[in-house]
């Protein structure tokens, strides 16, 4: 039987902030609500809350465009809709709108303005779907693809290259052209900053377009399938009694199927490199052989190593598990295999700089784009030379992780810091930057939380770049507070996750962090020089972005007037922390100014 997709929907209160800017509703009643109604809160850039937000506007723009509903609001909460819902597991028909910026389709049922979810469909699709549960407060379902019943000319099914696409939930787009994955990405983007940075629209530049991938197939350096245990093998009362399961046939090895908690078995994966799926192969069949030594199920990883040797020293013959690419321009050759190993050390290239990394911890996954985008990243940390400012000569790396912008970028700079939190990674950057000849002069790196990174470090604040690229969850508010307080002049924010990369650009547009200044008053805040998206997964819905800012030793102009902001102290005590931040939200509702009063 076919199991429910549960999605939590964001309650209002989960989605507010507490003011332009900020963090979200951290506590007070919206925690106490959530917690009657037993909800886990939703987090902030979760796949959850980013969908939540594309329904409810496409959910409004179908009401606006509806003469029996005129120009009125959607009333928060209301859960009637215009027809009867179908039965979970009915089957029907709908039309697909657009592409959510989770990738999946958003449709619409004849008669109905209740929004599908249908992944593995374009915009203008007609498909057959099963519907599989009603957010009804949200105005949304979940639903799964079975078939088009009328292509959009958007779809051309002969570009799929993978017999398990609409299966596995890998990949979304490739029945698309690849200019139109790169528009929908640019506009993935445009609707992070719309939705989660809380800045005015004319403070965030025109979105610039998406920097596509060399390579749309084989560019997967990493790849990590897995398979479950044997059936009962989680069974208490039996582990108690000693008895241990085993598998009596070789198990799904692969990725999970789209909507279900099930392993769908791959035996091949076309968007790997082909070291890569060389080793896939070459595990499928080791794991068939040594099954009797797992006791549960297992996560393989498949990572793609390089050396580079000279023409001369090309092994004849290749050996079996190995890849030879000759290095255009260069009289060398690459010889690529696939590392299982996590304690492994693997090797890569990115032009001219060498970078070794534990197998298992984390590295781009793509060797194809990172030289434009390691030379974006160039053209773009240092500000534009100016008579009146100090040239800037320093550079911090956040979450440095094993040197890659530390290093790619030490040339440019008198002095380079790289900062991470895990040891591990700190002794590999020290490494790679001995490997690229460059002295620990030009680039050193600290073993440090980021969030106390800027204790560690005494550059001139009017002389210092900052790289950050933190993981999908963002940064915290310790580290941006203390990056106002710094004040580097400029800041390029690399992140694997659109949408928490622009909550926290938002507040360093603003200036502060939860209401307050985050630099003593100074007045210190940034301005948002470009933003654009990178193309990590081609055939996937997921877009890299990079955000360049620049310092502004100004305060952002308070909009709301002096007497409104009185008439929020009289009404809620003049310990308020800042009223431009209660009046952002909302929360000076049915206060009057004073001289209404």
């Amino acid at each position: 039987m076919e199991t429910e997709r549960k999605i939590a929907p964001a309650s209002a209160e989960n989605r507010k902030r507490d003011h332009q800017g900020g963090r979200g509703n951290q506590g007070g009643r919206g925690n106490k609500r959530q917690k009657t109604q037993k909800q886990k809160p939703v987090k902030e850039g979760s796949t959850e809350e980013v969908l939540l937000a594309d329904v409810t506007d496409l959910f409004s723009r179908q009401r606006l465009e509806d003469p029996k509903h005129g120009e009125a609001s959607i009333a928060e909460g209301e859960s009637e809709s215009k027809t009867t819902l179908p039965e979970p597991f009915t089957e029907l028909d709908v039309k697909v709108l657009e592409i959510s910026s989770t990738g999946d389709g958003l449709a619409v049922a004849p008669g109905s303005d209740q929004i599908y979810v249908v992944p593995f469909t374009a915009p203008g699709d007609i498909a057959r779907v099963k519907v599989i549960k009603h957010f009804e407060k949200h105005h949304y379902s979940m639903a799964d693809f079975l078939s088009v019943v009328e292509p959009s000319p958007l779809r051309d099914d002969s570009r799929i290259n993978c017999q398990y696409f609409s299966k596995c939930s890998g990949c979304q787009f490739q029945m698309l052209d690849y200019p139109t994955q790169l528009d929908h990405k640019k506009s993935i983007v445009e609707k992070a900053y719309k939705n989660f940075s809380h800045i005015p629209t004319e403070l965030v530049p025109a979105i610039l377009n998406t920097m596509g991938s060399p390579l749309q197939y084989n560019y997967r350096t990493k790849l990590t399938p897995h398979f479950d245990g044997p059936p009962g093998y989680r069974n208490r009362a039996d582990a108690r009694a000693g008895i241990k399961k085993a598998f009596e046939k070789t198990p799904e090895i692969g990725f999970m199927q789209k909507n279900r908690r099930i392993t769908l078995d791959i035996e091949d994966c076309p968007i790997g490199t082909d070291a890569v799926r060389k080793g896939m192969k070459s595990e499928r069949a080791r794991v068939a052989v040594e099954l009797d030594k797992y006791k549960r199920g297992a996560t393989i990883l498949l990572r793609e190593s390089t050396q580079r040797v000279p023409n001369s020293k090309v092994p004849s013959p290749i050996p079996e598990n190995t890849i030879a690419i000759p290095v255009e321009g260069t009289e060398t050759t690459d010889l690529k295999t696939c590392i299982t190993d996590n304690n492994a050390t693997s090797i890569e290239y990115i032009d001219d700089f060498t970078f070794t990394n534990p197998a298992g911890a984390f590295f781009q996954n793509n060797n194809s784009i990172l030289p434009p985008f390691t030379q974006y990243i160039r053209e773009n940390i240092i500000p534009p030379v100016s008579s009146s400012e100090l040239p800037v000569k320093y550079l911090i790396d956040a979450y440095s992780g094993s040197g890659l912008f530390t290093i790619t970028l030490s040339s440019l700079f008198k002095s380079s810091t790289g900062i991470d939190i895990s040891s591990a990674s700190i002794e590999f950057a020290s490494k790679n930057a001995s490997l690229n000849n460059i002295p620990k002069s030009k680039a050193s790196f600290l073993a440090a939380d980021a969030p106390e990174l800027f204790r560690s470090v005494t550059y001139p604040a009017d002389e210092t770049a900052v790289v950050i690229d933190p993981p999908r969850k963002g940064c915290d508010d310790s580290f941006l507070s203390q990056l106002l307080s710094f004040g580097p002049r400029r800041v390029v924010y690399v992140s694997c996750n659109v949408h928490t990369q622009a909550r926290d650009v938002g507040v360093m547009v603003h200036g502060y962090v939860n209401g307050r200044d985050g630099h003593g008053g100074l007045g210190r805040r940034y301005k948002i020089e470009s933003i654009r998206g990178f193309d990590f997964f081609p055939q996937t819905g997921h877009v890299e972005g990079v955000a360049v800012l620049s310092r502004i030793d100004e305060p952002l102009p308070r909009s709301p007037s002096v007497d409104v902001m009185e008439g929020v102290e009289e009404k809620l005590g003049a310990d308020v922390a800042d009223a431009e931040g209660i009046i952002a939200t909302g929360a000076f509702e049915g206060v009057k100014p004073t001289s209404d009063a």
